[in-house]
């Protein structure tokens, strides 16, 4: 399991724990009892706070993606097809939101931006 922090992000490296894991979760790089690092491993490797790395699983356990199970450690959780693609959903709408933004950062118009859905759109 890889994952990368970015120290000089505005998102804080427990968010960017966490959406790494439900990517991997989502694109199922990681299944139902695969096992993840323990908080101090994981904390050693990605060299930040222990308790960054143990915000991230309990943020994770409860939203229902791993179980803790105290003395084994933490593992995926069986993912109902709904919570992932209520996760795919959600992941979209950010990304839209961000190029919406941008487009209008750059002077585009609201129907200048439908436009270029649409015709992307169609091009589907």
């Amino acid at each position: 399991m890889k994952i990368i922090v970015n120290n000089t992000s505005m998102t804080p490296i427990y968010e960017q724990i966490t959406d790494q894991i439900k990517k991997m979760v989502s694109k199922e790089i990681l299944k139902e009892n695969d096992p993840l690092p323990s908080v101090r491993s994981l904390a050693n490797e990605l060299k930040i706070s222990a308790l960054t790395v143990k915000k991230a699983y309990d943020y994770l356990e409860s939203e229902g993606y791993i179980e803790t199970v105290h003395g084994k450690g933490s593992y995926i959780k069986a993912i109902n097809g709904q919570m992932l693609s209520e996760h795919l959903k959600v992941e979209i709408e950010n990304d839209m939101e961000e190029l919406v933004s941008k487009a209008l950062r750059r002077g585009l118009s609201k129907e200048e931006i439908r436009d270029i859905f649409e015709l992307i759109m169609e091009e589907k």
